[in-house]
């Protein structure tokens, strides 16, 4: 498995309706944050991982990628170089 990409260094705060959603883990997706199958095509041996919504939620998505609490953003943005 290889490290994931780091498309941001800041959260995705999203507006999210009730449902289910994938996010991307990899970094790959052109669709951040969410997952387009990109680790499929790049071969990077992560997953995405889903999150269901029971009812409407502003959400901070994690937009490094080393969150300690996948999917949600916990501030180690702030800590990489």
């Amino acid at each position: 498995m290889s490290e994931p990409l780091c498309p941001q260094k800041a959260p995705y705060v999203k507006e999210e309706a009730a449902g289910t959603k994938a996010w991307c883990s990899c970094g790959h997706s052109k669709n951040q944050p969410y997952c387009d199958g990109s680790h499929g095509r790049e071969n990077t041996g992560m997953r995405p991982v889903v999150f269901n919504f029971t009812e409407p939620k502003k959400v901070a998505w994690c937009g490094c990628k080393k969150t300690k609490t996948p999917p949600f953003c916990d501030g180690t943005h702030k800590t990489l170089p």
